[in-house]
């Protein structure tokens, strides 16, 4: 099985629910997906933003991976449907074994351009996956840190 198949679609569950508790004892609050989740409990709705992957029947890395409508595109030439990437995170004991890869991979695997926001001390993350910093535009950045990957044809917009 490679990365990519290993990447799972997490129902929007109770035992998903109870999956990402585990992910807050040790992340980041902003990092916290449980809020998300609840806002959007249906019982199994395979709609859900939320991927995963599983080590035995324990979740040990997860992301939110949202699609963002052309007209909203203020990255990407030519302005083109993305993919945003939030709250990647794997538990500490599961770190440096390639579950992060793999999730940036399926994510990539869309072939889509993805972005996201680089936390502290994780650009050399970013950079390792073939993600580019992206020149800083205060209105439309509003102090996050933009990472973006392009697939083949597409680059970075002109700013104003």
């Amino acid at each position: 099985m490679n990365q990519v198949e290993m990447v799972q679609h997490l129902n929007v569950n109770f035992k998903t629910l109870e999956e990402f508790k585990k992910f807050r004892e040790f992340g980041a609050q902003e990092l916290s997906m449980l809020e998300d989740l609840e806002a959007n409990m249906v019982e199994n709705d395979i709609e859900s933003p939320f991927y995963g992957i599983y080590y035995g029947d324990k979740l040990v890395g997860r992301m939110s991976l949202y699609r963002i409508s052309q007209k909203f595109d203020r990255y990407f030439e030519p302005p083109q449907d993305y993919l945003e990437l939030w709250k990647l995170e794997v538990l500490p004991n599961y770190r440096g074994r390639g579950y992060g890869r793999a999730l940036v991979e399926f994510a990539k695997s869309f072939n889509l351009p993805v972005k996201t926001n680089g936390r502290n001390q994780s650009s050399d993350f970013w950079t390792k996956m073939a993600f580019e910093p992206i020149q800083y535009n205060t209105e439309r950045d509003r102090g996050e840190s933009p990472f973006v990957w392009f697939p083949q044809g597409v680059s970075e917009q002109e700013l104003d």
